[in-house]
């Protein structure tokens, strides 16, 4: 139930420009309200909340009281007559349009030990989380422990489209390549937890999309081709180079450059499979691979490869 009152409360000015997006804003919030958790973990919504914000200091939309957490205790608490998600909805907490940094406290208290003390049930919501505001370069991640549980702050990272939904996953013409969409699906599972792995499934990835794009054109390629000699024969068939670029497009010299590392990026790849950053070649120690290096390889793998679609089936 939407609040019935009149406000006599003023909003706050526009808020400052956000990287969040509006679409991340809104798969967030509806991720938690489906996941069946409350975003007020065990806690009561203006103690919650109270950790926070300044309730004291937020208006009322109800003309029976004189702050917010009044409103709160009244439909809440009392009575409970706003649904459970109102707050995703109320101007004063402008969790939808406001600040970064507004959205990102908030997610983070979400998982806080003293609000949810399930950590299956934490672990759970920043998964989801992160899965969004990774797209927009966001994520949460743990800053200290209070006893053996997690105290989660957030920070920014280079941005990455989650593995879950690529335009791959997506494309008509490889709607039937589950191969592929099991590589998409290791490295959404591994980005994290295991950088390494994520890495030489990235690598792999490449690999199946040109023998796909060479076999669909009817073209041979021995089965010890690494990944730079599929790559070379797919840029040969679907003329992937910079003198493609016509010379009459606005910005051609740039593209032009962007073509040239398209081959290098192929080569990084590779490599990085191949050296101690992947699980390639059965190392003796241990990967030094974090997160970021995972997530920067599958960026470039990405890029790449919908390049490379697009250029196939424009």
């Amino acid at each position: 139930m939407s609040n019935p009152f009149t406000s006599a409360w003023n909003p706050p000015a526009a808020a400052p420009p956000s990287r969040v997006s509006r679409t991340t804003r809104n798969n967030v919030v509806d991720w938690l309200a489906l996941s069946g958790h409350s975003w007020a973990g065990r806690m009561h919504d203006e103690d919650f909340l109270a950790r926070l914000y300044e309730l004291g200091e937020l208006g009322s939309t109800d003309t029976r009281f004189s702050d917010a957490a009044g409103d709160i205790w009244q439909h809440r608490t009392r009575n409970d007559d706003w649904d459970d998600d109102w707050i995703f909805t109320d101007a004063r907490f402008n969790l939808r349009d406001g600040s970064d940094e507004n959205l990102l406290r908030f997610l983070a208290e979400t998982v806080h030990p003293l609000v949810r003390p399930d950590p299956d049930a934490v672990a759970q919501l920043v998964t989801g989380y992160n899965d969004a505001l990774r797209a927009d370069g966001f994520e949460l991640y743990e800053t200290g422990r209070i006893g053996l549980q997690p105290i989660y702050g957030w920070r920014q990272i280079a941005a990455v489209r989650a593995p879950a939904a690529s335009r791959l996953r997506d494309h008509p013409d490889l709607a039937d390549k589950r191969v592929l969409i099991q590589h998409l699906d290791r490295i959404n599972r591994d980005i994290e937890s295991d950088p390494a792995a994520a890495i030489s499934s990235s690598k792999n990835l490449l690999e199946t999309l040109c023998k796909i794009v060479l076999s669909d054109r009817g073209v041979e390629y021995p089965a010890s081709d690494d990944l730079p000699g599929l790559f070379a024969k797919v840029a040969a068939e679907l003329a992937i180079n910079s003198n493609s670029v016509r010379d009459d497009q606005r910005g051609s010299d740039a593209i032009k450059k962007m073509m040239r590392t398209l081959t290098t990026t192929v080569q990084a790849v590779a490599e990085a499979r191949n050296s101690s950053l992947g699980d390639g070649h059965g190392g003796e120690v241990e990967s030094p691979a974090e997160a970021r290096h995972a997530r920067l390889v599958y960026n470039a793998t990405t890029a790449v490869a919908e390049f490379v679609v697009d250029t196939w089936r424009p």
